[in-house]
């Protein structure tokens, strides 16, 4: 099962991915973690240092081809594949798998095309991918989350963040993107606030599958630097979320 975390920038993206990696990391099944958005704040949400993304695995291999390093009849994408299995970081719990940016001049859209095929290569090797895709729509629109299963869009109350959860759910019936679930996961709504936000949300065209609290623990969490993984399961976001899984699946 492969479940897309999607929302505008800043709106708990993060939070989101990082509790749904804590809880199906306890179901004992081979959970992939695949960190797909540029600014890359899953492996320290997760506690995880990374040494390497797809992004730099591509362009030391550009360079080792430029420097006739690679011999011209090899197979430049099975060298490719074979170095990104190897950066992917390996937990007791789950793998992680950060696509990051290339350098210099690279465009974002090869690191995007080298997703869509790791996804296909790589998703029979484990019962739950989770992506923390990169902020706005280009994940759609470069059809990097065309196999997911299960998209979880995440919004806060706010006026822009709601319009790109409704381009989200949009965007995905123009290009014919097919989803067998998508949700919407309202974050930091403030107390007594429920049923304005709620209301709000309809114009989504999105069922809201989770509500979130602005919750003290998750800014302590923030302010200290500390993994929001390490969050406890008594916290309101841990047992949403919860709830929210025992639902999609």
């Amino acid at each position: 099962m492969i479940i897309a975390v999607s929302g505008k920038g800043g709106t708990g993206k993060t939070l989101v991915s990082s509790i749904l990696v804590k809880l199906l990391s306890k179901t004992g099944k081979d959970l992939l973690v695949i960190d797909a958005d540029p600014d890359s704040n899953i492996p320290e949400s997760l506690g995880i240092d990374v040494d390497k993304s797809v992004g730099d695995v591509r362009e030391d291999l550009k360079k080792d081809i430029n420097k006739g390093k690679i011999p011209s009849g090899m197979n430049k994408w099975d060298i490719l594949d074979y170095k990104i299995m190897e950066s992917i970081v390996e937990t007791p719990d789950f793998d992680l798998l950060m696509m990051g940016r290339p350098e210099g001049s690279g465009c974002y859209c090869a690191v995007n095309n080298m997703l869509r095929k790791i996804i296909e290569n790589i998703s029979s090797n484990y019962d739950f991918i989770v992506i923390d895709t990169e902020a706005g729509l280009e994940h759609l629109s470069r059809r990097t989350t065309q196999s997911v299963d299960t998209m979880l869009v995440v919004s806060d109350s706010s006026k822009r963040g709601l319009h790109t959860a409704s381009r989200v759910g949009n965007l995905s019936k123009e290009l014919e993107i097919s989803f067998d679930q998508i949700y919407l996961i309202l974050n930091r709504v403030k107390p007594g606030n429920e049923k304005e936000i709620c209301e709000k949300s309809k114009e989504t065209g999105l069922d809201t599958i989770g509500l979130i609290h602005d919750d003290d623990i998750v800014s302590k969490f923030d302010i200290e630097g500390k993994p929001l993984i390490d969050l406890p399961d008594d916290c309101e976001p841990v047992e949403i979320i919860k709830e929210v899984i025992d639902k999609i699946i």
